[in-house]
């Protein structure tokens, strides 16, 4: 069983920032793709960044050059360092686990930057 445990997530001033971090309780975490999503009201959930196993990444046009992803795969742990909020960056943030096409969700923690 995969578990996805977000955390960081709260109220910001634009042009702020904000640590979001996941644990990941799976022993498979070092082989897979993580990723963070986010679902903003009235709207569909969509890619933030992704980091593979081997530490590529990809980041959504929106957030490239504010926010920065990373893992660490001895405390299975991976986080999203978001700066230079904006507003539009209001959303719930989802943390993802691919492996083996199979994807895992955490519950989501919200992030609101006030402008």
């Amino acid at each position: 069983q995969v578990q996805l445990v977000e955390s960081g997530g709260g109220l910001v001033q634009a042009g702020g920032s904000l640590r979001l971090s996941c644990a990941a309780s799976t022993t498979i975490f070092s082989i897979s793709t993580m990723g963070w999503y986010r679902q903003a009201p009235g709207k569909q959930r969509e890619l933030v960044a992704t980091i593979t196993r081997d530490g590529n990444t990809k980041y959504a046009d929106s957030v490239k050059g504010r926010f920065t992803i990373s893992r660490d795969n001895a405390k299975k742990l991976v986080y999203l360092q978001m700066n230079s909020l904006k507003a539009e960056d209001t959303a719930v943030y989802y943390c993802n686990l691919a492996v083996m096409a199979r994807e895992y969700w955490g519950q989501g923690t919200q992030v609101t930057v006030a402008s």
